[in-house]
């Protein structure tokens, strides 16, 4: 009884209602109580060694980048969450550095997008998602760059997207005219750009 105690414990001190197997493992006790809580309906298996109490408001957001540490929002998700897109995506959009691969990543409902190792970092904030937990997102003028390199995306979406940004105070044209060289789409952000300023 003292483990279930214990991991209630552990349960209570978090902020988000998840617990991991690595969490139950340093604190001395057997992981096979997490089995116990999820065949009782107190726990629920979110992904491999990230647990979530039944009782707590789900944040797909926020419990997606707990299972992937290495996936930073991008692309249609991250205009979304930034509030330059009004529509909710149907699938996340993920990016991870090339290479990265975990066996579990292709059976998620989620748009995986990889980038070399040097575009991997840059232009990443920090958000609170919906459900207000921390989450990585890359920032606006990174977001803008990566939806007019990759195909795919919808062009009204992107079109309104641009037309926000050329009307915001927020706007930085010298760190996205930066991220456009880097990322070598350059021209393209030029031609949006001459139309809208």
């Amino acid at each position: 009884m003292a483990d279930k105690e214990k991991i209630k414990e552990l349960l209570e001190a978090s902020p988000d209602g998840t617990i991991t197997a690595e969490q139950v493992t340093a604190a001395g006790l057997h992981r096979s109580i997490l089995q116990d809580l999820v065949e009782n309906g107190e726990l629920y298996r979110f992904g491999r060694g990230l647990y979530v109490r039944s009782n707590v408001w789900e944040d797909d957001f926020y419990l997606l980048q707990r299972k992937y540490g290495r996936g930073i929002y991008s692309h249609d998700t991250a205009l979304y969450l930034l509030g330059y897109s009004d529509r909710t995506p149907a699938k996340y959009t993920m990016t991870f550095p090339k290479g990265y691969n975990s066996p579990s990543l292709k059976q998620e409902s989620i748009n995986i997008k990889r980038v070399v190792p040097e575009n991997y970092s840059f232009g990443v904030i920090e958000l609170k998602s919906p459900c207000g937990n921390p989450i990585r997102v890359y920032d606006l003028e990174r977001t803008l760059c990566d939806i007019l390199r990759g195909s795919g995306s919808d062009i009204q979406i992107v079109g309104a997207a641009m037309k926000k940004y050329a009307t915001s105070k927020e706007k930085d044209i010298h760190k996205l005219m930066q991220y456009a060289d880097q990322l070598r789409v350059k021209p393209k952000v030029l031609r949006y750009m001459e139309v809208l300023l």
